[in-house]
């Protein structure tokens, strides 16, 4: 090998973890446009059906609907792989639930082919949550604050650590790339809506996250499934889907807290600061 080419070798070796950062940054269509290129051989490009099923896979979980037609495609037809039309049907359906045309017209052809999950396709990994220079108080010390706070709102208890674990993980200083702040992760809006100035101290983003849980359980009749996708994506996502939005973060973010609360329904809490429930909102939602 020439000298030159050595250079060439390690330049790219030096580059690889940089493209693989560029690719998670890339807009979907991109990523698509860029698989197709590898998967057909266009453009200079060599041909590569495992890199055109890694960058579909990559824009799938980006939201695009034609990349998980375009894996069901390579199942369908047997490129760069054997053919399986379990998953062919399994990666169509997915791209009908998106509205893709193609793919729904494929799902009504082949209704009767059951889908394969396709283990090959992993979502990414979480962004890594920020951490501010907060001292951090134990399990123990948040389990008694949210002990004494929670029953001031009415809400249980466990429901409310079950959210905490789920959102910062105990972590009083966890911050998302969406800028939820602290314990129950607050988003700015959220924290001035229910008077919270201090979004780092525990015991303020507690209560500012319960008296949210208590809004929100006296909005949805104690529907324990709606309060959780609300407190995820919104009450307005709730409202507009009548359930769980199809959003593949809140769903698996339901099934997380019930997997360790195990209860979908819970008595509708007073309004906080009055001593009855006469002035919460009537039941609107079935539980």
């Amino acid at each position: 090998m020439t000298w030159k080419k050595s250079l060439l070798a390690l330049a790219l070796c030096a580059l690889a973890p940089f493209a693989a950062a560029e690719d998670a940054s890339q807009d979907p269509e991109e990523l698509r446009y860029l698989a197709l290129k590898y998967e057909h051989a266009r453009g200079g490009v060599k041909q590569d059906y495992n890199e055109a099923y890694r960058l579909y896979c990559q824009a799938y979980w980006q939201g695009d609907a034609q990349s998980a037609y375009n894996i069901g495609f390579m199942n369908f037809n047997a490129r760069g792989r054997a053919r399986n039309l379990g998953q062919a049907m399994f990666w169509f359906r997915r791209a009908a639930e998106k509205g893709d045309l193609l793919a729904r017209r494929m799902t009504l052809l082949y209704k009767d082919i059951a889908s394969e999950d396709d283990q090959g396709c992993k979502p990414p990994p979480p962004p890594p949550v920020a951490v501010a220079e907060i001292s951090s108080p134990s399990r123990k010390a948040v389990e008694g604050l949210v002990n004494q706070i929670a029953p001031r709102y009415a809400i249980d208890p466990k429901l409310v650590m079950a959210v905490i674990q789920a959102e910062s993980g105990f972590n009083p200083a966890a911050v998302s790339p969406k800028n939820a702040q602290g314990l129950m992760q607050l988003i700015p809006a959220t924290a001035e809506r229910f008077g919270v100035k201090d979004t780092w101290n525990p015991t303020e983003n507690i209560r500012g996250g319960t008296a949210y849980l208590n809004w929100l359980m006296r909005h949805f009749g104690g529907n324990v499934v709606w309060v959780l996708a609300a407190y995820n994506a919104g009450e307005g996502a709730v409202e507009k889907h009548q359930g769980i939005p199809p959003i593949e973060e809140t769903q698996t973010y339901v099934k997380r807290i019930l997997g360790h609360y195990q209860k979908t329904t819970h008595p509708v809490p007073p309004e906080p600061g009055t001593q009855t429930s006469a002035s919460r909102p009537a039941n609107r939602r079935p539980v």
